[in-house]
């Protein structure tokens, strides 16, 4: 059990590496052209409910586990919401400003089961 417990610990590492340049958290990287874009399939209706589910769902669990967080694990995570931001300088998408406002949400209503 040790070997998948190894193995299971260096994907863990694997993933988390690759947030730190997610979400613009890290340097900027240059758009691929729209040759170098890999196709992506169209989703069906059925495909954008599930999604939607699933979307819920995890937004309920962050929540609970955002009413046993300390104040500072909710401080920073009221930090982070700043970093989905735009960057000085870029223009400010609908999208990130709403996401943004979004997380500040999820952490609010989770207040109400403190």
């Amino acid at each position: 059990m040790p070997c998948q417990k190894t193995r299971e610990a260096s994907q863990r590492q694997q993933a988390l590496s690759r947030w730190d340049s997610e979400g613009g958290a890290g340097p900027a990287v240059v758009p691929p052209t729209d040759k170098e874009r890999i196709p992506t399939p169209e989703m069906s209706n059925a495909d954008l409910v599930t999604l939607r589910v699933r979307v819920i769902a995890l937004e309920n669990l962050l929540i609970s586990l955002l009413a046993t967080a300390s104040d500072q694990q909710l401080k920073f995570a009221r930090e982070m919401s700043g970093y989905i931001s735009p960057r000085p300088g870029f223009t400010h998408h609908p999208l990130t400003t709403h996401a943004a406002a979004h997380m500040i949400d999820l952490i609010e209503r989770s207040s109400r089961f403190r």
